[in-house]
């Protein structure tokens, strides 16, 4: 554990927890468990997103311990709060939820780690004193996602441009796929036959195909027209 963020605190000084969540048994669940464990102290519980950023002003805890669905102000727009205003407070988010906007939303909320409630006690303490410890926590389910995630962007991102056509290039396509022929579409915009010529030759330049029928279809499948 990176112990340079426990060691500014004090070693004789427990960790200052305040606990979020608006469920009550819940909430009285999660603070009995961290109350019960060496070295950590609940300094307060807040119902709801806003009074986790009342309080944590107030009470200027080491770690916030964060629920995702809350009213008032749900659990990443407090983040987002607590973190802007109060850069020693650390949150770690504990909840039920693990879609990937969920996490995406949390972390860039400025999150220190996301755990979900049905971890073992043993694994959300943990995650208490690492992230007041300036480390990063993730649960492995959370970890394979943003993997997954990560993954998913990175093929999208290596797919090639759509190509851009300029706006008489697209015309002149949408013509095409309506079956004029060239002296057709010349009329229809008022063009001469060499015109339509240049700027279908320039539509098989940028879509790299070499036919008329090639490139209506994969414009069409690019979304082009």
């Amino acid at each position: 554990m990176n112990t340079a963020g426990l060691q500014a605190r004090g070693a004789n000084r427990n960790i200052r927890v305040l606990v979020a969540d608006d469920h009550p048994i819940v909430r009285s669940g999660i603070a009995g468990l961290l109350a019960s464990a060496d070295g950590i102290e609940v300094v307060g519980e807040a119902i709801d997103g806003a009074e986790a950023v009342r309080l944590a002003a107030e009470l200027m805890p080491d770690l916030v311990l964060m629920d995702l669905r809350m009213p008032q102000l749900d659990g990443a727009e407090a983040t987002a709060a607590i973190t802007a205003s109060l850069p020693d407070t650390h949150v770690l988010i504990l909840t039920t939820y693990e879609t990937d906007d969920h996490i995406l939303g949390a972390i860039e909320a400025g999150a220190s780690g996301y755990l979900l409630k049905a971890a073992p006690a043993e694994e959300i303490l943990a995650g208490v004193r690492s992230v007041v410890g300036g480390e990063t926590v993730l649960a492995p389910a959370i970890a394979a996602k943003l993997v997954q995630r990560v993954r998913s962007d990175a093929d999208v991102g290596a797919q090639p441009p759509r190509p851009r056509l300029s706006a008489r290039e697209l015309e002149v396509l949408r013509l095409v796929a309506e079956g004029l022929s060239n002296p057709d579409i010349g009329r229809r915009l008022f063009i001469g036959d060499a015109t339509v010529k240049t700027h279908l030759l320039h539509v098989f330049e940028k879509l790299g195909v070499s036919d008329r029928t090639r490139a209506v279809t994969l414009a069409l499948e690019l979304g082009i027209l």
